[in-house]
């Protein structure tokens, strides 16, 4: 695992040089550039919060914020990015081998850096909604208390981008062997959206409270969105399962690129 990563590190400017290049052409003579990716999630959000507002309006009270409305728009907005972030990463990160084709014949680079090149792309996208997110979140609460619990949250962004790459690099090893995986990540992401306390608190869930707490989601919800949103720190232990969570999900991917590196050349 050490020898691979640090053979990624080694060929860092290749695969940054890579995110550049998709960046400059996903938004090449655009006006915005960038800043069209914070449109959709944003945007989604805000009709769900006029939408759902009412209908999944906060359980209990939320202290700090003047109105069920703006409790509801906190909760809901960090949720949607980290949602997007992981969906994103795992629907495109599907095509992540067999897109880099061309360099895998060329090239006996380590698998790991074309999944990394897809996460690096999602995770600038994540990174700018968050910052515009943390602002709105200010103003909802009509305070500045959720930067100062910035210093819980950014490390759980690096925990967060390990688990993506770790689902992007089992889905694009997926892909090679089993081209439907593109299309079971997506009608997949529609279900586990609903089935995940995104939009609705887990206690609205009743009896099927326990499919949150089975959900590998929910955990990175918590530790990010908890201390934005409510500014407290969730239970400890939610803590020790997003390690735990990451490390299960890099040692996987890891073996999975120790097993088939030297096979997946003859399917793609």
């Amino acid at each position: 695992m050490l020898q691979h990563l640090k053979a990624v590190w080694m060929f860092r400017y290749f695969w940054m040089s890579l995110v550049r290049m998709d960046l400059r052409t996903r938004y090449r003579r655009s006006v915005l550039g960038i800043f069209w990716s914070l449109l959709q999630p944003i945007a989604m959000s805000g009709i769900m919060c006029v939408v759902f507002s009412r209908l999944f309006e906060m359980t209990k009270e939320v202290p700090g914020y003047p109105a069920p409305w703006a409790a509801y728009a906190a909760f809901l907005l960090p949720g949607m990015a980290v949602w997007e972030f992981i969906r994103n990463s795992a629907g495109i990160g599907c095509n992540a081998l067999i897109h880099n084709e061309a360099y895998i014949r060329q090239c006996p680079l380590p698998y790991g850096i074309y999944p990394l090149r897809t996460v690096m792309g999602t995770a600038i996208h994540f990174m700018l909604s968050m910052l515009v997110i943390v602002t709105l979140v200010c103003l909802l609460r009509q305070s500045f208390e959720p930067l100062t619990m910035l210093w819980a949250v950014l490390p759980m962004f690096v925990l967060l981008f390990l688990f993506c790459w770790a689902v992007a690099t089992l889905t694009a090893f997926a892909t090679v062997y089993f081209h439907d995986t593109t299309h079971l990540v997506e009608v997949g992401g529609q279900l586990f959206f609903f089935m995940t306390p995104i939009i609705y608190e887990s206690e609205k869930l009743g009896n099927a409270a326990w499919l949150a707490e089975i959900n590998p989601v929910v955990v990175y919800l918590n530790v990010i969105r908890d201390p934005l949103w409510k500014c407290e720190l969730p239970p400890m232990e939610q803590y020790f399962a997003a390690f735990g969570l990451t490390a299960v999900a890099v040692g996987l991917a890891c073996g999975t690129i120790g097993w088939l590196q030297k096979r997946v050349i003859f399917q793609l």
